[in-house]
């Protein structure tokens, strides 16, 4: 059980890590830092935007309309953190 434990950590760690990526790498786009016109940062963008997309679609849907601010990254951000801390709060059950 510890093992499965560990693995669900780990998916959840780079979730984090995937969507703390991706909202830095929107600011860099938006302040223009970076151009999506290269095609590394383009590749990069759309493998991201594939890969969160499903997870930020339920959540947009229940967000009301904020006039263009996306809060999508930050509720799934604080669901990984939820989860995280009731995984490690219950890691003795698993024994």
């Amino acid at each position: 059980m510890v093992s499965l434990f560990q693995i669900l950590m780990l998916i959840l760690n780079i979730v984090w890590f995937i969507i703390i990526a991706h909202v830095i790498m929107s600011w860099l786009i938006n302040f223009q830092v970076l151009n999506l016109h290269q095609p590394l940062v383009r590749q990069i963008w759309e493998g991201l935007q594939r890969l969160l997309e499903p997870i930020y679609a339920p959540v947009r849907r229940l967000l009301p309309e904020m006039g263009g601010i996306d809060l999508a990254p930050l509720v799934v951000l604080i669901a990984v953190a939820a989860l995280r801390i009731i995984l490690m709060n219950n890691i003795g059950a698993f024994y």
